[in-house]
């Protein structure tokens, strides 16, 4: 009889630990992505105020759960007529502690995360996992430059800028249609430098150290080595493989990229290749996570996007939106929408919508590029506020 009972409250706490830590780890998973999603929805209401924009990140959860088993007999309820024979009588206990640590992103985390431009390779990644161009760059860049009769032009991704926001439009849909034919690349510009040395001039010793890291060939006519680099440089978009063109082309081209910061991403859309009836030559300059949401918080009212039809060189596209991100202000919390957050006496969330999800992919857009600019937490750099439930 004891070793029945001490197996049946064995298998009892075998079942009911796994459960209950499964339950919690995917209870503070909904927790932390709900908090994330509500600070964006919060910031852009702050920016639509003119208000100052201000995250919290969420650095560490520990959680300690104690799980206890009671194991213990008592009489049957009917009395001892009959004999006398104990009823075993089982018991769980779950006790859970968790303890929040929630850090501001102040100084000089701030400045990194929030007010640094986007390197190209984090718009170039997003392409090459799928995301729509139009959209990644309607919200990431802040402006489209090229030269127009020998004279540098920047078109703004800015709605008060009543000629630069219809050009930007037109050329991020462009490029859209270009990737819906799937002939649309972002990739970097592999080319080989090449340099002469005589052979007079290089010791063994030296000319095995260049052979470990290079292609070298001897030329027995002029008595020199060839020393070839393979290079891999900036990243371009195009509408062909850059590897059709020359070696010259490839490394003109980089020359011209590497006159460019970090942020900014050279366009070469040419004609003879799909898409090249509206050619293109340019750059993107990229925006920073606080200007980012600062767009989409004047959206709301003090500049609103409209609407831009396409160039007449474009193809046909259904997919076309007005907002790059369509959020909802109210005076009750809207229905339908899945995340609302309230602020002062009004309610904001991501307008639903029906067909393609258009404000959907948007709102993951801007939760992904706020998840890239993670960089490592401070510990004791800036003030923590722990919290033990």
């Amino acid at each position: 009889m004891r070793q029945l009972v001490i197996l049946s409250a064995s298998s009892l706490y075998g079942c009911v630990a796994p459960i209950a830590l499964d339950r919690a780890v995917m209870s503070y998973d909904a927790v932390a992505d709900d908090a994330v999603s509500r600070q964006l929805l919060l910031n852009i209401a702050r920016a639509h105020r003119n208000e100052p924009l201000h995250f919290t990140a969420l650095s560490n959860i520990a959680a300690t759960f104690n799980f206890a088993v009671t194991i213990g007999a008592t009489p049957p309820l009917g009395g001892t007529e009959g004999g006398f024979a104990l009823a075993p009588v089982f018991g769980t206990v779950l006790a859970e502690n968790p303890t929040f640590s929630i850090v501001p992103i102040e100084g000089e985390e701030f400045t990194r995360r929030l007010l640094t431009p986007f390197p190209e390779s984090i718009l170039t990644m997003l392409l090459r996992q799928g995301a729509d161009v139009d959209l990644v760059l309607r919200l990431m860049a802040g402006e489209f430059r090229t030269r127009v009769d020998a004279k540098n032009i920047a078109y703004y991704n800015k709605p008060a800028d009543a000629v630069g926001y219809p050009v930007f439009r037109r050329v991020v849909l462009h490029l859209s249609t270009i990737q819906d034919r799937n002939s649309l690349y972002a990739e970097p510009l592999i080319f080989a430098e090449r340099w002469t040395v005589p052979a007079a001039a290089l010791t063994p010793e030296a000319l095995q150290s260049l052979e470990r890291e290079l292609s070298v060939t001897y030329d027995a006519t002029t008595r020199a080595y060839q020393v070839t680099k393979r290079t891999v440089g900036r990243i371009i978009i195009t509408n062909y493989d850059p590897a059709v063109l020359s070696n010259e082309d490839r490394m003109r081209l980089n020359d011209e990229a590497e006159q460019n910061l970090d942020d900014e991403l050279i366009v070469d859309i040419r004609s003879g290749y799909v898409g090249g009836e509206y050619p293109l030559h340019g750059k993107f300059r990229l925006r920073s996570f606080y200007n980012v949401i600062g767009f989409l918080g004047r959206a709301l009212e003090e500049e609103p996007e409209y609407e831009v039809s396409g160039d007449p060189r474009t193809p046909a596209t259904s997919e076309n939106p007005v907002s790059t991100l369509a959020v909802v202000e109210s005076n009750s919390p809207p229905p339908e929408a899945d995340r609302v957050v309230e602020y002062g006496d009004r309610y904001y969330a991501v307008r639903p919508e029906t067909g393609y999800q258009w404000n959907r992919k948007a709102f993951l857009l801007l939760y992904q590029l706020f998840e890239m600019t993670v960089v490592k937490l401070p510990q004791g750099a800036a003030p923590a506020i722990t919290i033990a439930k």
